[in-house]
């Protein structure tokens, strides 16, 4: 089996109208069906959000010293807003799990091997 990274991207600033309360309730509801799935497929090894871009912290070495700025690179405005880890027999089938997630959550996935750890 190979190990693939899905992750979830977002972009600061981009307007998206927020869902309702119906469409979040349904959206939680699809997901937690995509986990159970993953989970009784044996595919599931974890996942997390993550939280905004503002608490995150980016460490760097420059001349011989650790530099320590916040949030994320300040050339980019896409940051990673949380992730699952996946066993999958191919990329198709990580591709399958990723469309679920998509599908529950309405942004795009980023599939991704692990390196070393390719079929």
């Amino acid at each position: 089996m190979a190990q693939f990274l899905l992750s979830v991207h977002g972009v600061d600033g981009e307007v998206r109208e927020p869902p309702t309360e119906e469409e979040m309730r349904q959206s939680m509801s699809c997901l937690g069906e995509v986990e159970k799935d993953l989970k009784s497929a044996r595919s599931w090894l974890f996942s997390a959000r993550l939280s905004e871009p503002g608490a995150a912290r980016v460490v760097r070495e420059s001349a011989g010293e650790l530099l320590v700025t916040d949030g994320p690179f300040a050339e980019g405005k896409e940051h990673l807003g949380g992730f699952y880890l996946v066993e999958a027999v191919d990329l198709d089938a990580a591709l399958e799990w990723a469309g679920r997630v998509t599908a529950a959550i309405g942004v795009p996935i980023e599939v991704r091997p692990l390196a070393g750890f390719e079929a």
